[in-house]
């Protein structure tokens, strides 16, 4: 297996791909390499600088991290949505296509079998199959749903880079089988499901009623007990035989 590399990751999906028939199926396919070839080579990023996984449905793109960020972002909001427009307006009813995507940032491996391997990767692949990402899609008019990973909003969006509207992202909660993931979607969040504040990211967990919350040091909170020393704040534990 190769050392793991920092990858700018791309993961986009075809929604009800499973519901089509093989005829329409090899359309949706031609129609997705299409739509995410083009966006990427609006972005300035050629075949040279990157790695594709093909899942079917779907779309993994692995893009050297030289590429620069800002600029992906920036055309993954306008080209796709004017891609898609393009493309299902001169398609039957049931050849029309819907995305939902993820952008992220990581570490990526490649083993003898040509597999991609990271946690990173993992990562954002919950994101792509979490239910407010998918939720988001139905809901929306148009025909695409994207989220960013956290690093990439704290990186990037954050900043209000131009073309990149922070405003317009919304922190949602993806569950997934390894605990809740924070992800950020463009556009509003879904309806009924449940999403954090803007700033969730960047606050600490507040205490539970009646509960005490620790900050600093600790030695020996153990499945909801205590033990040994507990430092509060930025004091220092007590040494055996000081003065309390």
């Amino acid at each position: 297996m190769s050392d793991p590399l920092p990858r700018t990751i791309l993961l986009v999906d075809t929604e009800r791909y499973s519901d089509r028939d093989d005829v329409q199926q090899a359309f949706l396919r031609r129609m997705l390499y299409d739509v995410v070839d083009r966006t990427l080579l609006a972005a300035g990023i050629d075949q040279t600088s990157r790695l594709r996984a093909d899942r079917g449905d779907a779309i993994m793109e692995l893009i050297d991290p030289n590429a620069p960020l800002t600029t992906l972002l920036r055309t993954l909001l306008t080209e796709i949505p004017a891609q898609l427009r393009a493309v299902n307006r001169l398609a039957a009813a049931s050849a029309q296509i819907r995305l939902r995507a993820v952008l992220a940032t990581g570490y990526v491996a490649i083993d003898q079998y040509d597999g991609w391997v990271g946690s990173d990767l993992n990562h954002a692949c919950r994101l792509l199959d979490g239910e407010p990402l998918k939720q988001a899609l139905r809901e929306r008019p148009d025909d695409y749903a994207l989220c960013v990973s956290e690093p990439v909003y704290a990186g990037i969006v954050r900043h209000n880079h131009t073309g990149i509207p922070a405003e317009e992202f919304s922190a949602v909660i993806m569950p997934s089988k390894n605990g809740p993931l924070g992800a950020w979607l463009y556009g509003p969040p879904p309806t009924g499901l449940p999403h954090p504040p803007a700033d969730s990211t960047s606050a600490p967990a507040p205490a539970e009623p009646g509960g005490i919350q620790f900050q600093g040091v600790n030695h020996g909170i153990v499945a909801g007990r205590i033990q040994g020393d507990i430092t509060l704040g930025a004091t220092s534990p007590r040494r055996p035989g000081e003065p309390s």
